[in-house]
């Protein structure tokens, strides 16, 4: 039978609402996809909501409205109903992340920020070199240099907030390693499923200390290929 030599999905102790942060490129829906492997999670993914609705997306304020009302109310179904959720949308405000705190609170389920990290020029080569024939690239916005430094613009770091960094570079396998351990430290898992899926300690990067600045390509010199 496929999939009878699959390691059972991780069954947490309470819901649990899983939410992303990060530059365009960073990584995020990837996370996302993969913990739904490994962990009993619901995937409510922003870029394939907006790709059912609109055959023509247009990325503005009035449409990230739409797409954003509905992503929080499956959320709101799922956690109801006792579902962990992986919240696949880039959480770029302070008021958006405080908003979904509530709505995990107001459910009695456990809140996690996972704060992907990778250098400016790296996250928008990679959104450059998208494959449209994976599912992680097939719904993603596109990207130009106005639309990356706009979507960078308007991105506020979280501060006085919880969250997990873990590198946007790093494999999955080490990725999942620090979100396991987490979720082990906020006591959703217990000590033996940690020890078997945790192949090494969490890794954190250094949180950058400087502003976010848009990218310059032309001043770098950076050659991207089509």
């Amino acid at each position: 039978m496929e999939g009878f030599n699959r390691m059972a999905k991780i069954i947490l102790n309470k819901p649990v609402l899983i939410c992303l942060y990060g530059f365009p490129g960073s990584g995020k829906s990837f996370v996302a996809r993969n913990l739904t492997e490994h962990i009993s999670l619901a995937h409510v993914s922003a870029d394939r909501v907006r790709s059912e609705l609109f055959a023509n997306p247009r990325y503005d304020n009035q449409e990230n409205a739409i797409v954003s009302h509905l992503m929080n109310y499956m959320s709101e179904e799922f956690l109801s109903a006792g579902l962990s959720v992986a919240y696949d949308a880039n959480t770029l405000r302070v008021s958006q992340r405080r908003g979904l705190r509530e709505l995990a609170a107001k459910h009695r389920a456990a809140h996690l920020l996972i704060w992907l990290q990778i250098d400016v020029e790296s996250a928008y080569i990679r959104t450059q070199r998208r494959d449209r024939r994976t599912y992680d690239d097939k719904y993603a916005e596109p990207q130009t240099h106005e639309s990356f430094n706009r979507q960078l613009s308007t991105m506020q770091n979280p501060k006085d907030e919880q969250y997990l960094v873990i590198s946007g570079k790093h494999a999955f396998v080490t990725q999942k390693s620090a979100i396991v351990n987490r979720l082990y430290q906020m006591g959703l898992i217990p000590s033996d499923t940690v020890q078997s899926n945790i192949t090494k300690p969490e890794l954190v990067n250094l949180i950058p200390r400087r502003p976010i600045v848009p990218l310059d390509v032309a001043r770098r010199n950076i050659s991207i290929t089509q």
